[in-house]
């Protein structure tokens, strides 16, 4: 069968039939009374153009406060700009956007469901399992735009989101998909945003990008990051020093701005701020979100992607479930279904909310403004799911949801957000958020159980205690500007995380002009290439219970470059090394660079270091020094020791104590000052044989994961086949259909193949990793028979 033949779309990965009757919105909820409904409904009677009579029942275009019909099979194209309010519209065949016009459709509904009900609260209570018919083609979908047609770049898809009065205000405006296909595709960006690349100084007008951009234009929307360094709480909704403006001009990499900047934007070195555009020419707004803003969903056994939309305006504050956009408990059903280049800014519940969903790929994404977490996991159960190359900037508190499922989590304001760490998180930034860039929160209490039910790699579902699930790859990430934490991995586990054969890895992160730049306390981590810069504190409480530094450097960070363990407790309960720590102009502040203790509770705690590098100290700064625990009363019966590997020589090791320590001040050493190397509460003797430890055990066990995110006819009635694989180690080989996928990115994080047009209709993708771990669920793509859009 040729290509041409071939209507591309979502498939399952697994075939299995679900139960849909009566499925609620959301499981936590009680059902809402049905609103009371306007008589009348006007159907469609075939296909055609919206702004044909002959479309519809009764030779007449639907007009102001119309509730409408697009009945099954029919295939109806909105091809109107028009500022007449539709009261909603149930899409049960198809409604596509005429791309290459400008369209408008203000609307308080549009739920996209098969069937004939047109009730208004459909939507509430159920996201049906698509039928036979679906599986065959003929699936309800709203198209602005397909993947292989986007909305032309001339062009704009408007949809508004309109108040209406005797509905249900909780739920409504809303667009909901309910096992039907939603599709929102502007014109492709080459890049949704860069770095600077150069300092725009306070009153510039003219700013500088990292590289030509070719996709932005006269009149879009703008922002520039924030660069210094804010406490939490200092700036409101609107303030804070990331600046909102209109490009003017163009010309190659320089951007002229509708007004000047009133702060500074540093870009030197790789310490750079960034530069966003906003604007789309697909939108999805509240048309008076001061009064009623709208929300986007999808369903369980829903299809369809988004890219370079923008979504503006939206999400319903302090409404459990009404964000911007939200993927709702769709779990592996919407395997395939992708995020890439979307806008979304000013809303008033999250940017993007991944809830019970597995699979996810989201990728060069914009969030600005958000009230509460912005890149959200909701529930805890959330796997597989990859975000590359997203932007969150200014995330803002706000307070937990009445019903939300996480107890512990105050939604207080964090980039990204997530309870379940087994998801790949790679070069993403979050600047300028008010209390967190990257949050890993997962504690237990008295009223919930950490022990979820989580999907397996052969797509079975078991409980596990998700705070020993380590991160697939977290890797190429950067935080700055935040107001209180770069990353918090961890705060509140209560000593519980994963294993020595499988740690959390945190490789090539960077933290800048942060307050507190990384509290560590999950067990079982290794750190790798992390740096960080200009930050008031630097390792802040940290947990140094199997915890591995390797090539850390830390920079013009004042007043502790690390703290204690757990901090003022100056509690140690496990052991730490450190190969490769660099220390470089650090400045006047607490007494030492890494503090000593003598609080040894386990009684089996140390701390191991080699390749110290030292430039640019004070005088007044000593290496090690003792700090917090002197204050704690009762002291523990064993001290802790500090080895520094080779530090009079090839093996001839320093060992530092607190001078409180008084088990170890009796232990045979001759211990002494040694300033600056010591404090006046710290002491070091020489000691010999003394092995640097291996805490940590790393395995790779578990097989890689593999979406299908694009599928478009190439020359000679082939297939271009694009997609995404995440591993937790070097993936060697992606496949589909038997045919070698080549790398465009890094491991494989992106992937491309050209193949015939297989005669079954059906693509399938799966990976092996390095080590010999095979996928065990591969992802099924079906090719739909129809004509293709």
């Amino acid at each position: 069968m040729p290509a041409s033949q071939f209507r591309l779309s979502l498939a399952l990965t697994t075939l299995t039939c679900l139960s849909w009757a009566n499925l609620p919105l959301f499981a936590h909820e009680h059902q809402h009374a049905a609103a009371s409904q306007p008589m009348g409904v006007i159907r469609s009677v075939g296909g055609g153009p919206w702004s044909a009579a002959a479309t519809w029942e009764g030779g007449k275009v639907p007009g102001a406060g119309a509730r409408v019909q697009v009945l099954t099979g029919h295939k109806v194209v909105y091809d109107v700009k028009s500022d007449l309010p539709i009261r909603m519209i149930h899409v049960a065949g198809t409604l596509s956007f005429a791309p290459d016009r400008d369209t408008r459709l203000d609307v308080g509904l549009i739920k996209i469901q098969p069937g004939e009900d047109c009730s208004e609260d459909g939507f509430e209570c159920d996201a049906h399992q698509p039928g036979p018919a679906a599986a065959h083609g003929s699936r309800p979908a709203l198209l602005v735009g397909t993947p292989t047609r986007p909305i032309d770049t001339n062009r704009t898809a408007l949809i508004r989101l309109i108040d209406v009065e005797g509905v249900d205000k909780n739920s409504w405006p809303a667009i909901v998909c309910g096992g039907g296909r939603m599709d929102f595709h502007g014109t492709p960006l080459v890049w949704t945003w860069v770095k600077l690349g150069a300092t725009a100084a306070a009153g510039a007008a003219t700013v500088t990008l990292s590289e030509p951009e070719t996709g932005w234009r006269i009149g879009d929307r703008v922002i520039l990051t924030a660069t210094s360094r804010l406490r939490s709480g200092t700036y409101k909704r609107d303030g804070g020093q990331t600046e909102e403006r209109l490009i003017k001009a163009i010309s190659g990499a320089a951007v002229t701005l509708d007004q000047p900047l009133e702060y500074e934007h540093f870009a030197e070195g790789e310490w750079r701020g960034e530069i966003a555009n906003l604007s789309r020419n697909v939108v999805v707004e509240s048309a008076d979100p001061a009064k009623s803003r709208g929300h986007t969903m999808y369903h369980r056994g829903s299809a369809g992607s988004i890219s370079y939309a923008e979504f503006r305006h939206l999400g319903k504050e302090n409404t459990l479930g009404r964000y911007s956009l939200h993927y709702h408990l769709v779990g592996d059903t919407m395997r395939g279904s992708s995020v890439v280049g979307a806008s979304i800014w000013d809303s008033g519940n999250r940017w993007l909310t991944i809830h019970g969903t597995n699979y996810l790929v989201v990728r060069d994404c914009v969030g600005y403004q958000s009230l509460g977490h912005g890149f959200f996991l909701e529930d805890g159960t959330e796997v597989n799911n990859v975000l590359d190359h997203n932007l969150a900037v200014q995330a803002r508190s706000g307070k937990p949801l009445k019903g939300q499922m996480l107890p512990f989590d105050k939604n207080d304001g964090a980039g990204f957000w997530w309870a379940n760490s087994l998801n790949t998180f790679i070069k993403n930034v979050a600047c300028d958020n008010e209390q967190y860039g990257y949050r890993f929160d997962a504690t237990q209490t008295g009223r919930f159980d950490l022990n979820l039910s989580v999907q397996q790699p052969d797509g079975t579902a078991k409980k596990v205690d998700i705070r020993t699930l380590p991160f697939v790859r977290f890797e190429d990430n950067e935080c700055h500007s935040d107001g209180l934490y770069g990353m918090n991995l961890g705060e509140g586990v209560a000593k519980v995380g994963p294993d020595d054969k499988h740690p959390f890895v945190v490789r090539n992160l960077k933290i800048w002009g942060t307050h507190y730049a990384f509290r560590g306390q999950s067990p079982s981590l290794l750190l790798e290439n992390l740096k960080i810069h200009q930050c008031r504190y630097g390792m802040y409480f940290p947990s140094y219970d199997r915890h591995v530094y390797r090539n850390l450097t830390i920079s013009e960070t004042s007043d502790e470059p690390f703290s204690a363990a757990y901090g003022d407790t100056s509690v140690q309960d496990g052991t730490v090394t450190m190969d490769g720590v660099s220390f470089e102009n650090i400045g006047r502040g607490n007494r030492m660079l890494i503090p000593v203790t003598h609080y040894n509770n386990s009684g089996k705690a140390a701390t191991h270091i080699r390749n110290v590098r030292i430039s640019g100290i004070v005088p007044e700064r000593s290496l090690f020094n003792e700090y917090g625990g002197q204050w704690l009363k009762p002291p523990t019966d064993k001290g802790v020791a500090i080895f520094v590997h080779d530090h009079f020589g090839p093996g001839k090791h320093a060992k530092v104590i607190s001078t409180q320590a008084t088990d170890l001040m009796a232990d045979g050493n001759k211990y002494r000052e040694d300033p600056p190397f010591t404090g006046e509460n710290s002491r070091v003797a020489e000691v010999q044989n003394v092995e640097f430890p291996t805490l940590l055990h790393p395995v790779d066990d578990r097989p890689p994961t593999t979406v299908i995110t694009h599928v478009a006819p190439a020359a000679g009635g082939k297939l271009l086949v694009r997609g995404t694989t995440a591993d937790n180690g070097e993936v060697k080989q992606v496949l589909v259909n038997g045919r070698e996928a080549k790398a465009t990115a890094h491991n494989f994080a992106r992937w491309e193949v050209v193949i015939d047009a297989p005669r079954e209709a059906r693509l399938t993708a799966a990976a092996i990793d390095a080590a010999g771990n095979g996928e065990l669920l591969p992802h099924t793509w079906i090719l739909a028979a129809t004509a293709q859009h």
